[in-house]
């Protein structure tokens, strides 16, 4: 079977969402160490390789808005879709206290390679696909609810965005409304790192959008992604009303 670094579900629905999950897979290419980055099979299951649970939440976030989905085909550890060319995270060599044996020693022409074979078509997909002017970008990712070594992370979801961004704070108040969810307002991350993929499709190009952390123990089976594709597909609407975009 051909290798291909993105795939899109409902390229044509007409909804002006467009839903994307940049750290969708853990596969390694054939082309990247054979298809092997040296890890045990344990870590490449582990959120150091990818998003678990994400991507499900994604696919059924878009059936229920009826809004596309790009994902990537590539686990964050061959290179990081949602980095930009320039920052030294782009490809990791230690991540949560992992090595990365095939990583360790790869230069300049062994990153090149992997941003052009799958970094840069996955971004030219999502280009394509934000183009229409209305667009509304939600990037979904999940966290993983402690790091080795680290306090446990008390926040279900996150709201990652950066200061003045008109939608996100709307989204916050819809999920905060009647309930007792822990939502986290830029965290377990800081809002906005300069040339991610949500900063380039997103912010730079003037298109609403946020960015939307799930705790990964809370969609790891289907009924907790169902539960969180429901609360998602409810609250961005409200949110998007509300902020008049």
């Amino acid at each position: 079977m051909t290798y291909t670094p993105f795939f899109i579900e409902g390229a044509d629905r007409p909804a002006r969402w467009l839903i994307t999950c940049d750290h969708a897979s853990n596969v390694v290419p054939p082309f990247v160490g054979g298809g092997d980055l040296g890890l045990p099979q344990a870590d490449m299951q582990r959120h150091i390789a990818y998003d678990p649970g994400a991507l499900a939440v994604c696919k059924l976030l878009g059936e229920r808005l009826n809004a596309p989905v790009v994902a990537s085909n590539f686990s964050r550890l061959v290179i990081d879709p949602n980095r930009g060319e320039d920052d030294p995270t782009l490809l990791m060599q230690l991540y949560d206290g992992t090595i990365i044996p095939a990583n360790r020693h790869a230069g300049d022409s062994e990153r090149e390679m992997r941003l052009e074979r799958c970094y840069r078509p996955y971004h030219a997909a999502l280009a394509k696909l934000a183009a229409r002017p209305d667009t509304v970008i939600i990037s979904v990712h999940s966290f993983t609810p402690q790091l080795r070594g680290r306090a446990p992370r008390p926040w279900e979801i996150g709201i990652l965005h950066p200061e003045g961004e008109p939608f996100s704070p709307h989204l916050i108040k819809a999920l905060k409304g009647p309930g007792d969810l822990c939502v986290g307002v830029n965290e377990p991350y800081t809002g906005y790192l300069p040339g991610d993929a949500i900063d380039t499709h997103g912010t730079k190009m003037g298109r609403p959008n946020t960015l939307i952390e799930l705790r990964n123990d809370l969609i790891a089976d289907s009924t907790g992604q169902k539960l969180w594709a429901d609360r998602l597909a409810n609250a961005l609407p409200q949110a998007l009303a509300a902020s008049n975009l």
